[in-house]
């Protein structure tokens, strides 16, 4: 089952936690802090897989998450890092996030996205011993991972993408040329997901796309809309294939601006691409008869007679595909890969709400990773607060006595014009 977008939820695992133990053996008194970090938390990866061609393997499991890491231990003991979740996606894949911003476009195999980062783990007690704190009884908690919503996008890999009417010969055509077998029969939409083929034989191998037919109104929803149509946003040619036999009862001038029509509603862009026109069918005796007239009301634009059935004009017209190719650069992601930086706001600010005040900001990540219940570890967020300016922002902002100062998950009190551990 071809499968080119899927939403999934990928949820990166929490850092361990720090320890906080102290050195106890025989004949070393007062041995000191001894806790050691938690262990990073793993990440949500995704791989390029040269073997993929679709989806489907992520239909049916949407939540990804990673385990988180494990907690220190005495004497300077690391905990374990948590173990990274791959997923692999074909060659072509774009990330999106949920505000719609493009995180990475996933071209080469063998390519790491980072979709949600690990947290790192917190800190055990013997960090934070000093001159004037030699019993610490404080350490972190390990740091959240990651999570969000992301939508996976395939886009084909292609060079040449053929487009036209359902039934003009373009599937014809690529089975003609590839080894590419797509179903072919008598009737509109035989194509229903698009196929990949590569052409050989004319000097270095290019590949085509044959995308299911679009028809009048398809962007606005008719037939199979504008579906497909995002797999030729790569390609650098598009080979436009008329109908010329009688018998489908269509006018091959009409057909071609229809497509033209669709194509610019979709992308401008994309209907700026250099492009081939491709009359079809050419062994009909009626259709050879009417080339000359087709031929003639699209001139200056040269056009390409053909039997996708017979072969007939297929080698000239690969030729003419192979030197247009040579001539055009091939298109960049549109997007550079990048990993996936958590966001940091920075700074602090004073948030009013029913009951107290909440502190918004740089300071989140640190409160969510205090021992909330431990008088030292609460103790020391509030030291830290101090030093960064909260004191006198609160004081600035008129807070009332006694009024709740939340942070994260904890809260603290705001008395005599300083922040407290709430009782």
């Amino acid at each position: 089952m071809f499968v080119d977008e899927v939403r999934i939820y990928v949820e990166a695992g929490h850092g361990g936690n720090g320890a906080i133990t102290f050195r106890r053996e025989k004949y070393v008194p007062r041995g000191g802090p001894d806790g050691g970090d938690g262990g990073r938390g793993g990440s949500v990866v995704l791989l390029v897989d040269a073997g993929l061609s679709t989806l489907a393997d992520l239909r049916h499991q949407i939540h990804y998450r990673a385990p988180a890491g494990q907690p220190g231990g005495r004497n300077h003991r690391h905990g374990a890092n948590g173990e990274d979740v791959v997923i692999r996606v074909p060659p072509g894949t774009r990330v999106w996030d949920d505000a719609g911003q493009l995180l990475a476009d996933l071209t080469e195999a063998g390519q790491r996205q980072v979709v949600a980062q690990g947290g790192r783990g917190g800190r055990g007690n013997a960090h934070f011993k000093s001159p004037t704190h030699r019993v610490p009884r404080v350490a972190e908690r390990g740091q959240p991972g990651e999570a969000r919503w992301i939508r996976l996008e395939l886009v084909l890999l292609a060079d040449v993408g053929l487009v036209g009417f359902p039934n003009v010969g373009k599937s014809t055509l690529i089975r003609a040329v590839s080894s590419a077998r797509p179903e072919v029969a008598d009737y509109p939409f035989t194509t229903l997901r698009p196929h990949l083929g590569v052409v050989t034989g004319y000097g270095d191998a290019f590949v085509v796309a044959d995308v299911p037919g679009l028809i009048e109104g398809a962007h606005q929803g008719e037939g199979l809309g504008h579906t497909f149509l995002r797999h030729l946003e790569r390609t650098r040619l598009l080979l436009h294939l008329v109908d010329l036999s009688p018998l489908s009862g269509r006018d091959p001038r009409r057909d071609y601006q229809i497509i033209r029509h669709e194509l610019e509603a979709f992308s401008p862009h994309l209907a700026s691409r250099p492009e081939l026109v491709v009359a079809n069918k050419i062994d009909l005796p009626e259709a050879r008869e009417r080339f000359g007239a087709f031929a003639e009301q699209m001139a200056p634009t040269p056009v390409w007679a053909i039997s996708a059935a017979t072969g007939e004009g297929i080698a000239p017209l690969m030729w003419e595909v192979r030197r247009a190719l040579d001539r055009l650069p091939r298109p960049e992601p549109k997007e550079p890969p990048r990993l996936v930086v958590r966001p940091r706001p920075l700074g602090v600010r004073v948030v009013r709400e029913e009951d107290g005040v909440r502190l918004v900001g740089d300071v989140e990540e640190r409160a969510a990773m205090t021992y909330w219940g431990n008088p030292d570890a609460e103790a020391y967020f509030c030291e830290y607060l101090r030093r960064r300016g909260v004191v006198e922002l609160l004081a600035r902002e008129g807070i009332p006595e006694g009024t709740r100062v939340l942070v994260g998950p904890g809260a603290l009190v705001w008395r005599y014009g300083d922040l407290a551990v709430e009782e």
